[in-house]
């Protein structure tokens, strides 16, 4: 039996697919191994969204061969996309694919094997205008399944290589979405997280259909106990959509709202398509119609031309809407981008003094979130074992709040009501009554 191994940098996508080709491959009669042993073939499933990105991705592809020198070495995804000419130049790469025809991989691979001479299968990502479909009937250790329903982006902010790396905006068909929808229920699926690039533009390429009427097409399926959205931007909660999300008891009162800056200004350099008060008004109707949301947001500290001013109203904003988590990252210049041309860079040391202001506030809300539900019930889906000798559980509430709770059973991928009793570093303890 021939053994494959993987190894995933980057998004929730990413990973999702990386999911869905370890499927194909197990399909095929291939052992799938960790990518720390020996195997026939190395799939490094690569991430592009910062320079550091390609490098982290070129150290992991390079390390294939240490296990096994006669290993084919297979390279796809968005880094691949982007520079394969770059990727094919690295000795140990035998393929290279990039973020289409990942259905295909087995053949590919083995094609690969037998040709047994350098092979580019990159195509033009922007002439691609059908969606890929790789469904996946089963996660190895999960509980909660992510779900791939749309891919490619075209809002091309300023700073994003992605739009580039994944194409136009294509829409997974709703029957298909569906049926592994209804597979994953079957298999003791709880959760399903909708993703994919841009998933607030899912059904535009369609043209029937939208993101809220596949959420309400999922609430439907029997066994499906809570849906999740990944990141989406604040135009798409109109008061229309939150008014139909407010009739599905199994949305979880969690949004991940993408700001990037609590500034106008900065927003516009950005090509961000909203203001921040937009956004503000958002925040309130969610919370005003969903008891106990969790707001959570991705921010970027140092874009060009972000002035002290900037910066000031970026601090404000964040402090007024109080975000219960916060990922906050410093502003990288993406080659390819237009804001890496921009002459007004922010130094290395400014960029790192604005996100230690930011990431304090960020922590310190985070923490006011949680400490308000300590001593209430809230129901958690415990997703695996930590600790198997105190027997110690990890699991999320519906509002995105981690918990430890202990238990004298197996309750992995069980809803359970717990008490949240103490807030840890990055968790809450919980009781199960």
């Amino acid at each position: 039996m021939k053994r494959a191994a993987f190894y995933t940098l980057g998004c929730k996508v990413n990973q999702y697919e990386t999911e869905a080709m370890i499927e194909s491959f197990e399909k095929s009669g291939y052992e799938i191994v960790d990518y720390s042993e020996y195997a026939d073939v190395y799939i490094i499933n690569t991430c592009t969204v910062t320079n550091m990105g390609d490098r982290k991705s070129r150290q992991i592809i390079r390390k294939a061969r240490d296990r096994n020198p006669e290993a084919l070495v297979a390279v796809v995804g968005c880094y691949s996309q982007i520079a394969p000419g770059e990727v094919l130049e690295i000795p140990e790469v035998s393929l290279v694919v990039g973020t289409n025809e990942r259905s295909r991989m087995v053949e590919l691979v083995e094609h690969a094997m037998r040709k047994k001479e350098k092979l580019n299968m990159v195509s033009d990502i922007m002439k691609v205008r059908e969606f890929e479909d790789m469904p996946i009937k089963n996660y190895r250790n999960r509980t909660r399944a992510f779900l791939k329903i749309q891919e490619g982006c075209d809002q091309y902010c300023t700073y994003c290589i992605i739009p580039y790396a994944r194409g136009h905006v294509r829409s997974r068909k709703p029957d298909s979405i569906m049926a592994e929808v209804k597979e994953l229920a079957e298999s003791g699926f709880r959760e399903i997280v909708l993703t994919g690039i841009h998933v607030a533009s899912y059904g535009k390429d369609l043209g029937n259909t939208s993101l809220i009427d596949i959420i309400e097409k999922v609430h439907e399926i029997d066994g499906i106990q809570r849906i999740r959205m990944s990141s989406v931007e604040p135009n798409i909660i109109t008061d229309g959509f939150i008014e139909r999300l407010s009739r599905l008891p199994k949305i979880c009162r969690h949004f991940h709202l993408s700001l990037q800056s609590g500034c106008d200004e900065t927003l516009k350099r950005m090509n961000r398509k909203y203001t921040t008060g937009e956004y503000r008004s958002v925040v309130a109707k969610l919370r005003e119609v969903f008891a106990d949301v969790a707001i959570t947001t991705d921010l970027i500290v140092g874009f060009p031309g972000e002035t002290e001013e900037e910066f000031k109203r970026t601090v404000d904003f964040i402090e007024e809407i109080a975000f219960s988590s916060m990922h906050v990252f410093k502003y990288s210049q993406r080659s390819g981008t237009p804001a890496a041309r921009y002459s007004n860079q922010i130094k290395p040391q400014v960029k790192d003094a604005r996100s230690k202001v930011v990431t304090a506030i960020a922590r310190k809300n985070e923490e006011k979130f949680k400490k308000a539900f300590i001593g209430r019930s809230k129901s958690v889906l415990y997703e695996h074992v930590i600790d198997d000798e105190q027997l110690l559980f990890e699991g999320l509430t519906v509002n995105y709040i981690r918990v430890v709770s202990e238990s004298q059973e197996d309750i992995k991928g069980k809803i359970i009501e717990t008490i949240l009793m103490e807030l840890k570093e990055d968790y809450m303890l919980g009781r199960i009554h």
